[in-house]
């Protein structure tokens, strides 16, 4: 029998983003759980090796990879209409669950355990799970840095809601990013060159 979970995952890079906004760059979700990856394993070294905290950082990498794996049956559905009010977001989480039972199905049956926490987001550690949100929101803060740089004032107000939410995180991984990493997103190439090679 075919099992058809790649093929599904692997349309995802059909599946555009920010819908709602006019942007200079699309972004599809392929495209955004693979940056969220890299910034959950940022984060998760910063807190291991910096902070001390018992953080896995490729722990946070897999959760990372399929933390949107559902919006190939459901879309993206942008943060404003999820969040308008408490009723269309439960309704909207137990879609949610439709749609990771409908994809844990394509699975095939000798690795439907491996993949079930995955699919349905429940990483053992609450931490890690604060960890990921983290990193999914930076990722929006950084695509609104990189569409404001590019002159789009369409991303102002999601720049500075995002940053408020990220500051209320109060997680100290998060503003070493923020001072540390988040800045050169703001530069372009050139830019970012002639400080590497000011730095030798």
């Amino acid at each position: 029998m075919a099992n058809h979970f790649l093929a599904y995952l692997y349309r995802l890079q059909y599946i555009e983003r920010w819908s709602l906004m006019r942007s200079t760059t699309p972004e599809n979700v392929a495209e955004h759980s693979y940056h969220v990856a890299l910034i959950a394993h940022a984060l998760g070294s910063i807190a291991r090796e910096i902070f001390h905290r018992d953080i896995n950082p490729d722990e946070a990498v897999t959760y990372a990879l399929f933390h949107d794996a559902t919006e190939v049956f459901t879309g993206d559905i942008p943060t404003p209409v999820k969040h308008h009010n408490p009723g269309i977001l439960s309704n909207f989480r137990e879609i949610e669950a439709l749609a990771a039972e409908r994809l844990l199905a394509t699975v095939p049956s000798e690795l439907q355990e491996t993949y079930r926490p995955l699919l349905y987001r429940k990483p053992v550690n609450p931490e890690l799970d604060k960890l990921l949100k983290a990193a999914d929101l930076l990722d929006a803060y950084l695509k609104c840095i990189s569409e404001m740089s590019a002159g789009n004032r369409e991303f102002a107000t999601a720049r500075r809601q995002s940053e408020e939410k990220l500051r209320k995180l109060d997680m100290p991984e998060v503003e070493w990013f923020l001072t540390h990493l988040a800045p050169g997103f703001e530069r372009t190439i050139d830019e970012l060159a002639e400080i590497e090679e000011g730095d030798n």
